[in-house]
This record gives C-alpha cells, structure tokens and sequence, in this order.
C-alpha cells in the first residue's frame, strides 16, 4: 500500500486540522461536564489513527521510533479512559505527584524518545546545534517554572510532584528548541518539523494555563489542539523527509560556545535574584535544571573535543601526506630516511634501500589526454607500487612523475628482482574514460648497511644518478633499435 500523495497535498492536511481543531474546539467548550471527557477521549484517539494509518501505508520509512511514539500516544489515552476528569478537573499542572503524573511524564519520554530517534539522522548533520538548541530551551524553561508555575502551585503540592512537573516543563521546552533548530537545517521536512513544534508549545501553554487558572476550559482546549498538531505530522507530505540529512550547505557550520556559558548561569542567576528578592533559594529549578543541563554541557564539551581531534588528525595527515595519492610526501618521506638511518647507525637495523621511481612516458599522456587523465594515471601508480611492496615498506611521492620506496632492513628480495616486480605491476595498461594508456618506469636503487656512515643525501643522490643511468641505457638501446 502506498501513501497516495498526490491526493494528500499539503493544504489538504491543513485543511483537515483546521476543521478538526474548530468541530473538537466547538463540542467541547458547548458539551457539559458528562460529554467533556468523551470528546476529549475521542481527540487522543485521532493521532493514533493518523500515525497507524501513515505507517500501515509506508508513509513514514522508520517504522520504529513512530511505534514507540504511538506507545506513548496510547498510554496517555489509557490515561484519559482510567481518570476521564483529570483534565477537566483542576488536576493538570497542579503537582499531585499522583499515578496520573507519572504516567503523564512516562508518556510524554516515550513520545520524545520516539521523536528524538525519528530525527536522529537529520539531527546528525549539525549535532552541536541541537545541543545547544537543547541548552537554550532549557534555559528559557526556568523562568518560566520560576515566575509563572512555581508561585501558582498549592501550598499542598507534593515535592514529587513538583519535580516531574519541572522535568516535564524543562524537556518540552529542550525538544521544542531541537524541533527549531531542525526546521532552521533545510527546507524539506518543514511542515512536519512545524507541527511537532506547535505541538510541544500547545503542551506547554496548556500546562501553564492549568497552573494559573485550575480547572478553566483553555487548558482543556490547548490540550485539546496539541492532540490534533501532533496527528497532523505523520499524514503530511514532508513527514517521510523529517529523517533524510539535509545538504551541507544547508546547515549553519558555526558554532555559539555563548549557549554553554548561559546554560551553566542561568539556573545559578535565578537563585541569585530570589535571594535578592527576598525568596530564599529552596526551589527545585537549581538542582533539577542543573541536574538536565550538565550532561547537555558535557556532551556538548565531548563534541567540541572530537571535533578538535579530528581536525588535528586531519592536519597530521595533510602536512605528511600528498593530495592527490595519499602516499607520504616529500618532507614525511625525508623524515622516515633519516630515522631509519639513525636506527641504522644504533645497529637496530642491517640496512636500508631505496628505490627511486621516475615514469616513462607520462609526460605524452598528460600532454594528450590533459591533467585529469594525469592525475588518473599518477593515482593508479601510485597505487599499484604500494601493492608491490611489503607492508612495512613506506611509499612516498617526492612531486610529479617522481615516487621514492624506503625499505627498512631487508628488502625481502633481491632489489633488482623488487626494481623488475615495479616495472611488471607500473606498465599494465590503464584504464581511462574511453581508452588505455601505459607509462613505464625507471628505478634507481641505493642501498645503506651499518658502519658505512651514509647520509639521506648521498643515498638519494646514488639512487637518482643510478635511475638516470638507466634511462639513458634505455634510450641508447632504442636508438641502437
């Protein structure tokens, strides 16, 4: 069964959730206190169907961080059909530290964990900004806990309570700045993003109007809506390109260290103004908030030092590496020689040879087939004189057409058999786009034993003078032919 897309454009899904929100918005606010909690049972159901129906038609391609946020969808509507009156009556955002709560705060982790897997992969492209995004949002959730819940709650409210509320405050208000700051990453995806988003704020707003005004018919309504923006997101059209990466010029590379600086004060400040204040400093905000920002902080921190580490890693490779065929350049190479004749002159090693690779021919390919071909054609050496030899043996290109072999104490074989293995594996033909080439090569050998007090170079410059010899042999012999 395939989602039928091209009838569910992306207007028609607004469509639908507009009417749905003003036809459930209506009966509820017309229906008395016995018909409340059928409608409001009615529209937890609607988001299980949506989500149901997107993954039974392959809608959605991850199948299952969507289940585990159904999980969470099904265990609220257990929760609504068990206490039909918890939203109705003055319960919402009170702190009982009742089953409700807990199953509250139980089902809200399940939708988030689910959500939170469904966009890990887009979530992967810019990881340190959605853990800042996260950082920000939990930032903005204190004040709000501060000055808006906390003073409004029952002088009853149990300290269990007040901490899942707090942690449910806080979590909604970390998802909602992931939520947009994966909206900021690219256009696809979007409509989806958009309807998570409002879903986390219509929680919020609902959970905070319950706590300022108990038992009013908008915590019920906001309640109400964020049940049909979070069943829109699964039926629109971008919801299968939520977990697709977004390109990488899409995403902001630049990184804000200012969100970890908040973070680690903000929780600290609000302290500091209660006791300004006069309100001592015995609020749940300093060790909870604190308790959910250090990880983001040190994830944060874990982050940023893997990024260091890579780009040193990266820097290493490129100040001993060549570009274009990943062997060990000239300056890395020159270092290898003269450690191991250090290592020959400590007696650690018998001896060292060198081999040094100057291509036949290549010079006519570049010119004909231009620099690309070239640079195929250099890439393909250099690959093969690696296979050639030992694994021990270091390869490097010294620039051009130019490639040096350092072999550490024996050679394995006799190097004029090891100089015939190179120039067997260099002149096998190779491929281009749509034709062959073959390029030859001449090697001069150079070889260094313990106590003959050699430098790098006079063994390069043996090596290169030996090389030279034979191309000059070779072109005696075609001029003899």
């Amino acid at each position: 069964m395939r989602w039928p897309r091209g009838t569910v454009p992306g207007w028609l899904v607004h469509t639908g959730f507009l009417g749905l929100l003003a036809a459930a918005g209506t009966a509820y606010a017309l229906a008395g206190p016995e018909l409340r909690p059928v409608v409001y049972t009615l529209v937890t159901v609607v988001p299980i169907v949506t989500f149901l129906v997107a993954l039974a038609s392959g809608h959605l391609p991850d199948r299952r961080p969507w289940l585990t946020a159904v999980a969470g969808l099904v265990l609220l509507t257990a929760q609504q059909l068990v206490w039909p009156d918890w939203i109705a009556g003055p319960h919402l955002g009170r702190a009982e530290g009742s089953l409700t709560d807990l199953l509250q705060s139980l089902a809200h982790t399940l939708f988030l964990v689910g959500t939170a897997a469904a966009l890990r992969r887009r979530a992967s492209a810019d990881p340190g900004g959605i853990i800042d995004a996260a950082l920000f949002g939990l930032c903005s959730g204190g004040p709000l806990w501060e000055w808006a819940i906390r003073p409004a709650l029952p002088a009853d409210a149990s300290p269990v309570g007040q901490v899942m509320l707090l942690g449910d405050l806080l979590v909604l208000c970390a998802v909602a700045g992931c939520l947009l700051r994966l909206g900021m990453m690219g256009r696809p995806g979007r409509g989806t993003l958009a309807y998570l988003v409002l879903t986390a704020v219509l929680t919020l707003a609902s959970t905070v109007t319950s706590a300022l005004a108990p038992g009013g018919i908008w915590s019920a309504e906001l309640m109400l809506a964020a049940y049909l923006t979070i069943a829109a997101a699964p039926v629109h059209p971008d919801a299968p390109a939520v977990t697709v990466p977004p390109r990488a010029d899409g995403v902001a590379a630049r990184q804000r260290l200012g969100w970890l600086a908040a973070a680690l004060s903000a929780n600290p400040l609000i302290a500091a103004v209660q006791v300004v204040r006069g309100e001592g400093s015995s609020s749940l905000l300093l060790p909870v908030g604190t308790l959910m920002v250090v990880p983001l902080v040190l994830l944060r921190i874990r982050l940023l030092s893997a990024q260091r580490d890579r780009a040193e890693r990266t820097l290493a490779y490129h100040a001993t590496h060549d570009e274009l065929t990943g062997l060990c350049n000239r300056r890395h190479i020159a270092a290898e020689i003269d450690r191991a004749l250090a290592d020959l002159d400590r007696g650690e090693l018998d001896e060292i040879t060198i081999l040094l690779c100057d291509l036949d021919g290549f010079k006519p390919v570049n010119d004909r087939y231009g620099h690309p071909a070239g640079d195929a054609v250099l890439k393909t050496v250099a690959a093969r004189l690696a296979a050639a030899v030992r694994e021990q043996d270091l390869v490097g290109r010294l620039g051009g057409d130019e490639f040096l072999i350092l072999c550490r104490g024996d050679a394995g074989v006799d190097p004029s058999e090891l100089r015939d293995r190179i120039a067997e594996a260099v002149r096998a033909p190779i491929p281009l786009l749509d034709t062959t080439v073959s390029v030859g090569v001449t090697t001069g050998v150079a070889q260094a034993r313990a106590g003959l007090g050699a430098d790098r170079d006079l063994l390069i410059g043996i090596a290169d003078a030996a090389m030279y010899a034979g191309k000059a042999r070779r072109r005696d012999d075609v001029t003899l032919r």
